[in-house]
């Protein structure tokens, strides 16, 4: 009876493992490598409840149980690849599983003792963590808890190589029937308790500390865009400038604002105005560089450092921008209904800092919606390089609002 009891332990805390990693997965919205240290547990439990639950004298008792094993080897370790940038081969983690699975059925057929079967499956187990290791060393990430990872997935890959053999050395031959009573049975679901536990609190420890990465940077992001919010926006700007003074690099700031935006909310509502805010903000992310920084830094205002950017290419970025956002149709707001955007530009100046520089380009947005909107203007030159063909989207948005109101 104590040893039944004993058995359940193993599969237990493979559940609670299992369990601890889908919360972590689902309430801090990790990545999806996470939910595989979850699936990866899952199958280890039923793995384990096979190995105790099914007649040791069963024929695909070692079959079962590799499978479920070597599934749950090949989830874990290709989430901890994915989980450093790097791609786990598959197909050879499954050439070594059908492998060990086509001898082990060999032996099965030949021999009714248990140890040639336990070393072949073992060994099957030892290759996958080796080569999981093997990827892992690959990663240019090399932070503590990357290689507190590699270290227990090393003792993992040299005790499935290693433990069977010196185990049966003492134990010799096993027979089937008694497997369960083996000094063998007793002592692998000492270590695989020990091992499963402590690999769950290295990989725990990772997790957390992603999540707190995690929300860190969810602090920095505007909730509604994912854009950098204005602080953040601020820092990383007034950050750049001296690097660009000191590298002789051209830093160009873009402001830009949606035109009639009031009339927007006052018409539709804020849930389509948030919408459009949302469809201008994924335009912007789309069109710049992952060295550029985008933030909204109001309402509807948002702002764009471009950097070793000289002066026109930004104009030309502004303008670019500026049609593709008068050429989108907004569904939420109606059918056919278009929105417009107004733009202002500056580039750096030799010592300038972030207030001077942010000044003028607002400076040159406030020009741009006071002549007319839905244009870019430069606060390099007074007046713009040309007008920008209107298209009377503003006008639209202006007469909706009084026909709205007078009805």
């Amino acid at each position: 009876m104590q040893a039944q009891i004993l058995g359940f332990i193993t599969p237990l805390i493979a559940v609670v493992i299992g369990i601890t990693f889908a919360i972590m997965w689902r309430v801090g919205g990790m990545r999806r490598h996470v939910l595989g240290y979850a699936i990866a547990y899952a199958s280890f439990a039923i793995g384990f409840l096979i190995t105790h639950l099914l007649p040791a004298s069963s024929l695909f008792l070692f079959h079962a149980t590799q499978f479920f094993y070597s599934f749950g080897a090949i989830v874990l370790l290709a989430s901890v690849c994915e989980r450093v940038g790097q791609k786990l081969h598959i197909k050879s983690m499954i050439a070594v599983y059908l492998i060990s699975a086509a001898v082990l059925t060999l032996a099965v057929s030949i021999s009714d003792e248990a140890d040639p079967r336990l070393l072949i499956v073992n060994i099957g187990y030892g290759v996958m963590f080796a080569m999981g290791v093997t990827t892992l060393l690959n990663a240019r990430r090399r932070e503590a808890l990357d290689i507190a990872l590699i270290i227990v997935l090393t003792i993992q890959a040299a005790d499935f190589l290693i433990r069977p053999t010196l185990t049966l050395m003492f134990e010799r031959s096993i027979d089937v029937a008694v497997y369960r009573d083996s000094i063998y049975y007793s002592l692998i679901g000492l270590v695989l308790a020990v091992k499963s536990i402590s690999t769950a609190m290295v990989l725990i420890g990772a997790t957390i500390a992603e999540w707190a990465d995690l929300l860190r940077e969810r602090g920095n992001r505007d909730d509604l865009t994912g854009l950098s919010s204005r602080g953040v926006f601020e820092i990383e700007t007034r950050a750049m400038l001296p690097r660009a003074h000191a590298e002789g690099a051209s830093l160009s700031l873009i402001v830009a604002d949606i035109d009639l935006f009031k009339q927007v909310n006052d018409i539709w509502g804020h849930q389509a105005g948030d919408a459009a805010i949302v469809s201008f903000a994924n335009l912007i992310a789309s069109r710049v560089r992952g060295h550029d920084v985008t933030g909204r830094i109001g309402g509807e205002e948002f702002c764009i450092a471009v950097w070793n950017c000289d002066n026109r290419a930004a104009e030309n970025l502004a303008e670019r921008i500026r049609m593709a956002f008068g050429s989108q149709e907004h569904t939420a707001l109606g059918e056919g209904i278009r929105l417009t955007a107004s733009f202002g530009v500056a580039t750096a100046r030799e010592g300038e800092g972030y207030a001077q520089l942010f000044a003028r380009a607002d400076e040159a947005l406030y020009r741009a919606k006071a002549s007319g909107r839905n244009r870019v203007e430069n606060a390099e030159r007074q007046m713009a390089c040309g007008e920008p063909e209107q298209h009377g989207h503003a006008d639209d948005v202006r007469e909706g609002a009084v026909h709205v109101a007078a009805g």
